[in-house]
């Protein structure tokens, strides 16, 4: 797509706005532009550094899973959609597939996880809840015709969005189940198609639709407590910080509400369309004051989360539909990482904008990465490849022939892939051979026990006991019954 703000349309925007606002309009115009086209940059915005998070606490030891209790129960992982998982030990390869299981259709977007269940929701509208250590189905449930979307978990309960209810119909549905054994417990027709991936947060579930509607609804009964119209299309994931929901539309605007009522606390509004003619389809990321969201004008957006004041704009070669991963990098800073169409995973200063490095993976890439410790994994639609580089430099650790949009999700023992119709477990390769190992162990206690559950019963039904002290024929009783006399 080209990029609309080329250098004659920023001269003429610029000689328009000292005509039209005057100097004082003028200097602040001089803050967009900067001397590359299409990049932005106010740096009045304020950055509010972080304190590093604590890793995820490691589970009790004891037991034959250590992640049981794990959750990664909503897409992006936390309800500021950062995409970033630090795991209690680092998770080394080379890895070895422990289980595959293929989808009846296209998976565009990653399972989430509940404990010991993974649950996987394909294009055909059919969620499929696996166990997360063997890929053995403890259920499946067709919902709908057509879906894109990740199911969301919370309190034994899963919630879906659904784009279509038939072929066709051009309505979607959001679904309530119950997680052990899903059973519907509520479902909501939509009066348009939605695969925007729920957010289930203080008894309640957000989401949005193509119709432009964000909705809130009682995640117990499923009525709508409150509804509002953005500018076009919602596709995002709506994002969660401080009682605040952020997301871009297709109107070409980022809108932030208020989580309780569905106030609109601001908008980037009509006044700021000089700075987008795309349109917002990734999931945006809120972090250190800001919310980062691509789209499809090619750039990468950083926003004040406090009032929607551009902080900076950085283009890419093509359009952007990469939701962002954000991460305080140790010995790096504060990065935003972020893939394009033109094939590059960008790592860009979360302050600045600036770029950290760039790494080329050859083909086109559409979904979004994911930090899992000091590792981004994205996926390369073109070639049909997952990668894996290090968050502070970029060098290449991971490549797996299976990917196309949101690959990876771990439970800090597995990395489980998406590819485009499967999902595929694998096992750092020493943790691999340990539980093979463990298998190979109980397999050989298992026939053991077997063997000696064979001899008991044999000597239980010998026909002869060893010793026999009784007066009496001893043995079985047809031993001592009369016989008929053989023909002479």
């Amino acid at each position: 797509m080209a990029n609309p703000l080329r250098r004659p349309r920023l001269l003429i925007g610029v000689l328009a706005a000292v005509l039209l606002l005057g100097a004082g309009a003028a200097a602040a115009v001089y803050l967009l532009v900067l001397k590359d086209p299409g990049d932005v940059s106010n740096p009045d915005v304020p950055f509010l550094d972080e304190v590093e998070p604590e890793p995820t606490p490691e589970p009790p030891p004891g037991g034959r899973d250590r992640t049981a209790s794990f959750e990664w129960p909503r897409y992006g992982y936390t309800k500021d959609h950062r995409r970033a998982y630090t795991p209690p030990k680092p998770l080394r390869g080379p890895f070895r597939q422990v289980w595959r299981h293929r989808a009846p259709a296209l998976t565009e977007f990653p399972p989430a996880i509940w404990r010991g269940r993974i649950l996987q929701l394909a294009d055909n509208g059919r969620l499929a809840v696996l166990d997360k250590n063997t890929g053995k189905r403890r259920w499946k449930r067709k919902l709908g015709s057509l879906s894109a979307s990740t199911p969301a978990v919370e309190a034994g309960r899963v919630y879906v969005t659904l784009l279509e209810t038939s072929k066709g119909s051009g309505t979607g549905r959001v679904v309530a189940l119950r997680l052990r054994d899903g059973k519907i417990l509520w479902s909501r027709k939509l009066s348009s198609r939605s695969e925007s991936s729920p957010l289930v947060h203080e008894g309640r579930v957000f989401f949005g639709s193509e119709g432009g509607t964000l909705y809130a609804m009682d995640a117990r009964t499923g009525e709508v407590d409150w509804t509002y119209r953005a500018a076009g299309a919602i596709k995002g994931s709506p994002t969660l910080s401080d009682g605040l929901l952020y997301f871009g539309d297709y109107g070409g605007q980022v809108q932030a509400v208020r989580a309780r009522d569905g106030a609109r606390i601001w908008s980037t509004g009509a006044a700021r369309r000089l700075l987008s003619s795309g349109n917002f389809y990734a999931t945006a990321a809120v972090a250190f004051g800001r919310v980062y969201i691509g789209a499809t004008d090619g750039r990468v957006y950083s926003l004040s989360a406090r009032d929607g004041r551009l902080a900076w704009a950085h283009q890419t070669g093509r359009y952007v539909y990469s939701s962002a991963a954000v991460q305080n990098v140790p010995g790096v800073g504060p990065t935003v990482f972020v893939g394009s169409y033109d094939g590059v995973l960008y790592a860009l200063d979360a302050r600045s904008g600036a770029v950290r490095w760039r790494y080329r993976s050859g083909g086109r890439i559409s979904g979004s990465p994911t930090i899992v410790g000091d590792t981004v994994y994205f996926a390369d639609l073109g070639r049909a490849m997952t990668f894996g580089v290090r968050t502070r430099n970029g060098d290449e650790t991971f490549r797996y022939g299976v990917g196309a949009y949101d690959p990876m999700v771990s439970d800090g023992r597995h990395l489980f892939v998406t590819g485009n119709r499967s999902l595929t477990a694998l096992l750092p390769a020493a943790e691999y051979k340990r539980q093979q190992s463990r298998k190979r162990a109980v397999k050989r206690f298992r026939r053991e026990r077997a063997r000696q559950r064979r001899e008991a019963r044999r000597k239980a039904a010998a026909p002869w006991p060893e010793t026999c002290r009784q007066l009496a024929p001893c043995g079985p009783l047809q031993a001592i019954l009369p016989r008929k006399p053989r023909p002479g």
